[in-house]
């Protein structure tokens, strides 16, 4: 049987078992929208690492860092930083979080703006920059897919129709069984992609240089340059590793696809719990990434898209067998974050603009049909993206980290009570004023004095978020007792004992 033939097959199985645990979950399922969108608020600590690891690395981790690493050198060692400062943001905001969540019933990010800051402007605010940079991040999982299924069927299927048809499975097993078909094939495909990047990198390393140690004396021979800094390009200054360790820590966290897990938790514990392990995984699947992007840079040098230098190695070096199995194991890691992408878009359209401004008393089951149909014109919004546009997926992810990082002023307002709060006027002054300067740093101006223009956007949206909120009416007094009491009742009980 032909190596394509092989790895096609399989990863077709692979989607036909996602499928299949939707159609169970969709059975398991009650029509209510915390149940669909929620998970019922029931998630164990097992099931929700997986589908925090699984949907944090996405085709960004499994394709794009080997990527980087073969254009940019180790340089994106970096990825260190920031997958350590996941786990702390986890560890203290996520209870934080998960019990305002459980007090007041939010589903959605700006469930929880809103009502502290007692604005509906902030709402729309919210959700407005919650779609557009995760649509960016739509963007990079389906280019991902489209890559993999591209290579592994030696181009018979074109990167448009793969990209397609992998959307379309994403789309119809969240569509069937909510949150819980998104978590229950996430805990298959966190398992999965770990296992098969760390097998095809180091059967890589060995097929082509004898092992690890062999390849980094290889690297270090005829590509010194990918091991200098900031490398062969110049790209890794002290301001770009400060701008990409934050905009790809707090930048995803703040996203709603990120957040809404939070939400989602059994307990305050299994958050604590979550945060203080997911670096483990985080950290350690970038190991083999940067094997398999700088031996792939002496291997197969001048490779048009560096993103495919893994499935291209594969097919080149891997038996068809083992290609098709970790070919999958990308397909994994591209959907579980997709699929988690369009539940976070579907709440927030269905929640933060259906219910609230169009249809605000409807029937739970009309909600989850709404929420069913706007999966679907994600879906359309996505691969128009995906097939019109390019780019490096680790830019888009950053680019799409630096919008949500804006976030970051009205969160840590909510999460942490100060005898001095922000206002809603300071916290719309301030979105507006970093989404113009992240504008300007990223596209006008790119990165001014080799900072991060997500760095400089943030910068100024906490300057003016603070200095209008110093001249401005703060919430009431008694929304504050209600939102940072409850805080304080869960995160400092023994304060108020």
């Amino acid at each position: 049987m032909e190596p394509w033939v092989v790895a096609t097959s399989l990863i077709f199985l692979y989607l036909l078992a996602t499928i299949v645990l939707g159609v169970i979950a969709n059975q398991r399922m009650t029509v209510d929208m915390e149940d669909f969108l929620l998970y019922g608020r029931r998630a164990g600590f097992v099931v929700l690492y997986l589908t925090v690891v699984a949907t944090f690395h996405s085709a960004f981790a499994f394709l794009g860092s080997g990527g980087f690493f073969y254009t940019h050198g180790i340089g994106f060692w970096a990825a260190g930083t920031w997958t350590l400062l996941v786990g702390a943001i986890t560890y203290v905001l996520g209870p934080r979080i998960w019990a305002l969540g459980k007090a007041n019933g939010y589903i959605t990010p700006a469930d929880m703006l809103a009502d502290f800051y007692e604005s509906e402007a902030v709402r729309v605010a919210v959700a407005i920059v919650s779609v557009v940079f995760t649509i960016l991040y739509i963007q990079v999982q389906a280019q991902g897919l489209g890559y993999i299924i591209n290579v592994a069927s030696g181009d018979r299927i074109s990167f448009e129709l793969g990209t397609l048809i992998l959307l379309v499975v994403a789309a119809a097993y969240l569509m069937a069984g909510g949150l819980r078909a998104v978590y229950w094939t996430d805990v298959i495909q966190g398992i999965w992609m770990y296992v098969a990047v760390w097998i095809g990198a180091m059967y890589l390393a060995y097929e082509l240089f004898g092992g690890p140690l062999q390849l980094w004396a290889e690297v270090r021979a005829q590509r010194p340059d990918l091991l200098s800094l900031p490398g062969p390009e110049g790209f890794f200054t002290p301001g770009m590793w400060i701008g990409m360790t934050i905009t790809l820590s707090f930048g995803i966290i703040f996203q709603p696809h990120m957040m809404i897990r939070y939400y989602t938790a059994v307990d305050a514990k299994t958050l604590k719990l979550l945060g203080a392990t997911t670096p483990i995984y985080l950290m350690t699947l970038y190991v083999p990434a940067a094997l398999v992007g700088l031996g792939g840079a002496v291997a197969m040098p001048g490779l048009d898209v560096p993103d495919r230098i893994f499935p291209e190695l594969l097919f080149a070096h891997a038996p068809p067998i083992l290609t098709g199995v970790i070919l999958a194991g990308a397909t994994a890691a591209a959907m579980s974050t997709l699929d988690s992408i369009l539940h976070a878009n579907m709440s927030v359209l269905t929640r933060d603009v259906y219910q609230r401004y169009l249809a605000p008393d409807r029937e739970q089951s009309h909600y989850v049909w709404v929420g069913r149909g706007i999966v679907a014109a994600l879906l359309v919004v996505g691969y128009f993206l995906s097939v019109r546009t390019f780019d490096f997926l680790v830019v888009l992810v950053t680019l799409s980290g630096s919008g949500a990082l804006q976030l970051m002023p009205a969160i840590l307002g909510v999460c942490f009570p100060t005898q001095r709060t922000l206002t809603r006027t300071g916290v719309l002054a301030g979105l507006v004023v970093g989404l113009g300067v992240l504008y300007v740093t990223l596209v006008v101006i790119p990165h001014p004095l080799g900072l991060h223009g997500g760095v400089w956007a943030l910068l100024f949206n906490v300057v003016v978020a603070v200095g209008v909120s110093a001249v401005t009416d703060p919430p009431t007094q008694a929304t504050r007792d209600r939102i940072h009491g409850e805080v304080e009742r869960q995160i400092y009980p023994e304060t108020l004992s």
